[in-house]
């Protein structure tokens, strides 16, 4: 939604002040440029993006006008999901918390957690870890190092697309140069008409250039930013679960390994002990009705 908003004002700051200067509106309508200017970008992300890169850095587009980046509300819904499989492995054992990572859309613990579900990356994050778990096939010091090679290849792996988009977005300040030395050269084969229609020809040209560097530095770049942050934040979510589960396993109460995974979230987002505290609370009388 933001996006959107800050697209349009972007738009509405720059035609409207070329409005206030008395500017004609129609020069700045110029289908050639823009098709010069985006079959040449597109073409050049079509050669820079290779296999199934192509459809993450469309879909990473399309993400940047949502918002999936977690919320305070769906940490407290992690940190009370932590405490409660936490619980339940220290009371009843790994065995017994197989049949809840095996299917976890029908387990009777994660159920109850329908936005931490919604979040397929994390779900598939938090159970193959519980599944080294249960199974018993990893240290707590080897499944840090395992959880991080997890991270580590998650956060490279979403960097790909903002590259992309960045690079793409670099070009277009070129690529509008391209179109306007082509409307230059349009141009210069018309030298024997009027003064008034060589110089709409000259204008036609040099909206090459504007349209390439506002649409760098006024759309495509801010959106690569966009995309990042939220790369950055679905990070982040990731790494609330590795903080829990890493002292969970080594021993810590549930009470404690959650709050050493509260404290790994970002201080905008981050719930206080009390907010964590009455989450959980919440969820133990829940649990006992």
């Amino acid at each position: 939604m933001f996006t959107i908003i800050g697209i349009a004002v972007v738009l509405g700051g720059v035609v409207g002040g070329y409005l206030m200067e008395n500017g004609p509106l129609h020069v700045l309508i110029q289908p050639a440029e823009l098709i010069i200017i985006f079959g040449a970008a597109i073409g050049s992300l079509l050669v820079s993006a290779p296999g199934k890169v192509l459809g993450q850095v469309f879909k990473a587009i399309a993400s940047s006008f949502t918002s999936s980046s977690p919320t305070k509300a769906d940490y407290i819904e992690l940190l009370t999901l932590q405490y409660e499989v936490y619980q339940f492995l220290r009371k009843n054992g790994a065995v017994a918390l197989d049949e809840h990572v095996q299917d976890v859309e029908k387990s009777a613990i994660f159920s109850k957690y329908p936005g931490f579900l919604k979040r397929h990356h994390a779900v598939d994050f938090f159970r193959d870890a519980l599944k080294q778990v249960v199974n018993g096939t990893a240290s707590a010091e080897e499944l840090d190092v395992l959880l991080d090679s997890e991270l580590d290849t998650h956060h490279e792996e979403a960097v790909i697309p903002v590259g992309l988009i960045q690079k793409t977005g670099d070009a277009l300040p070129g690529l509008g140069i391209v179109a306007a030395v082509l409307g230059i050269i349009i141009t210069m084969g018309s030298l024997d008409a009027g003064p008034e229609e060589i110089g709409h020809k000259i204008g036609a040209a040099l909206v090459g250039t504007f349209l390439g560097v506002l649409m760098s530095y006024g759309m495509l770049n801010p959106i690569a930013t966009n995309v990042e942050i939220q790369g950055v934040a679905s990070t982040r979510y990731l790494r609330c679960i590795k903080e829990g589960m890493i002292p969970a396993v080594r021993g810590a109460s549930p009470i404690v390994a959650v709050e050493f995974a509260r404290k790994a979230i970002f201080g905008t987002v981050r719930p206080s002990s009390d907010e964590t505290d009455a989450a959980i609370k919440s969820a133990k009388a829940a649990v006992a009705a």
